[in-house]
């Protein structure tokens, strides 16, 4: 496929790295926090895509936050451009190099120490290299439950998952990223320290400093430690794979799953059959949990910290009575309940597989919008005319967290059709759903952040007093330019 950078490039710092620069970064990192050869900085200058491919004078992967700070603060001293990179596992090019990058990318894979878990105070101090499904387990071992949870985990860190602001399934329940955050540690683009790993849910002393990193994609600064909220583990877990009549049957059915569950909802997702079945074709071991006559299906999870008790109602038994008058109520045509753990992994995996099985199924086309969730059904509809209208013959392929209202509105080419022809619908496919869900007072990128993809859209759909406060703050924190720059916005 080919790269989709922009064809106007921002405007980078092009300072780049001289013989005495790297031993000074060698002299800090040491022999393995530093890779110079084409070959091993291969995989942190391509994105998970493989669609961007950018360049990089070195790649540094220090140990600890003074490295961090020490190899910051020499970059700024010289001019030389930083991207921060975690998992390198984002879908909007964030984390990729621009082409003519001569800097450095700047890996926080080998700072992946848990630091502390304090189970009765329900937190957890950790480093920005951990991976995500290496802290969810930490905090099982502990009876706790930490709810960030995506397709990546198994790959992704918890830094870029703070520095995107990352989404995923448990949003509905427990909010973003930012949501489960009580403190953080950063290192400014000038090298300085700022330590605001405090554990405290109230803290009224001023700007509350730690949201202005979250969400910056590494532009302001690079996030080396978190503290994270934990809550109770699930005791108690029911999970459903639902064939609904259409997506307006899909939020009624929300709407009183919430009582219904004794107000313990933790996902639901919606899916198109177009998705589970090329989910099916390229990712062995799949199997289908239901098949139904509808192109619409929902995966409803319940779950709850108490554990159920002989001769009392769990969450089984009242999903099996939910779903028994949702039956009646014609908003469910079939259904099944998972009954193993092995059946709830199959039905997860399926919904977060998909992103995989695109990339095998060939070219396509994804946009991360979000809308009231009360819309969904109407952006829907008619988000789904105004792509065919352009092409006709392109495949839909919708699905997304609808209970937070963020919808993965995604399009495989038509078969035979390569990425380049594709490519000459794309602008106008890209405007038209853009249009729409600006129209509807929705968002162009719901979670998965702007990044290098949706650059030229933020500057499009933003306003200028929004634009011009952004610049304001890049300015502030990061006078010269240095962390990620020409990601998010263009100065």
């Amino acid at each position: 496929m080919p790269a989709a950078f922009p064809s106007s490039l921002p405007t980078i710092p092009t300072a780049p790295l001289t013989a005495q620069m790297r031993d000074a970064l060698h002299a800090i990192v040491g022999e393995k926090g530093l890779i110079e050869d084409d070959h091993g900085k291969q995989p942190f200058v391509t994105d998970w895509r493989g669609l961007l491919v950018g360049g990089a004078g070195a790649v540094v992967r220090p140990g600890s936050t003074e490295e961090v700070s020490k190899v910051v603060r020499l970059c700024h001293e010289h001019g030389v451009a930083i991207v921060p990179q975690g998992g390198n596992t984002g879908l909007m090019g964030g984390a990729t190099p621009w082409p003519a990058h001569t800097g450095i990318v700047l890996s926080l894979g080998r700072m992946n120490r848990v630091l502390d878990v304090d189970a009765v105070g329900y937190a957890m101090t950790v480093e920005a290299g951990c991976v995500l499904q290496t802290l969810q387990e930490t905090a099982a071992k502990h009876d706790r439950f930490l709810p960030l949870s995506l397709g990546a985990q198994g790959s992704c860190m918890i830094g870029g998952n703070l520095s995107t602001n990352a989404g995923g399934v448990q949003v509905l329940r427990y909010g973003n990223a930012r949501n489960l955050v009580l403190g953080l540690e950063v290192v400014l683009a000038n090298g300085d320290v700022w330590d605001g790993l405090r554990a405290l849910k109230k803290d009224n002393t001023g700007y509350d400093l730690k949201h202005l990193f979250m969400g910056a994609e590494g532009t302001l600064g690079i996030i080396t430690k978190a503290v994270l909220k934990l809550w109770p583990a699930p005791k108690d877990l029911c999970t459903a794979w639902l064939a609904v009549r259409d997506p307006r049957a899909a939020l009624e059915i929300l709407s009183e799953a919430h009582a219904a569950s004794g107000d313990n909802v933790g996902s639901c997702e919606l899916m198109s059959r177009s998705a589970i079945d090329m989910v099916l074709r390229h990712v062995p071991g799949t199997q289908d949990p239901l098949r139904a006559d509808t192109p619409w299906y929902l995966l409803l999870e319940w779950s709850s910290s108490r554990a159920r008790q002989d001769g009392t109602e769990g969450m089984s038994e009242k999903m099996e009575q939910f779903l028994a008058d949702q039956l009646e109520a014609g908003r469910v045509l079939d259904a099944v309940i998972a009954q193993t753990g092995h059946q709830s992994r199959n039905m997860w995996h399926i919904r977060e597989s998909v992103a995989g099985a695109s990339r095998a199924e060939g070219p396509g086309l994804s946009y991360d919008v979000s809308v009231a969730i009360s819309r969904i059904p109407e952006f829907i509809d008619k988000g789904l005319k105004a792509v065919l209208d352009i092409l006709p013959t392109i495949r839909p392929y919708p699905l997304g967290h609808i209970g937070d209202g963020n919808l993965h509105f995604s399009f495989m080419g038509p078969k035979g059709m390569d990425q380049q022809t594709l490519n000459q619908y794309s602008g106008a496919i890209t405007r038209a759903v853009n249009d729409l869900i600006t129209s509807m007072g929705g968002s162009i990128s719901a979670e998965h952040g702007i990044g290098v993809d949706k650059l030229d859209e933020l500057s499009h759909y933003r306003s200028k007093t929004e634009l011009d406060i952004m610049r304001t703050i890049k300015r502030a924190l990061d006078p010269q330019n240095i962390m990620n720059p020409g990601k998010v916005l263009r100065l």
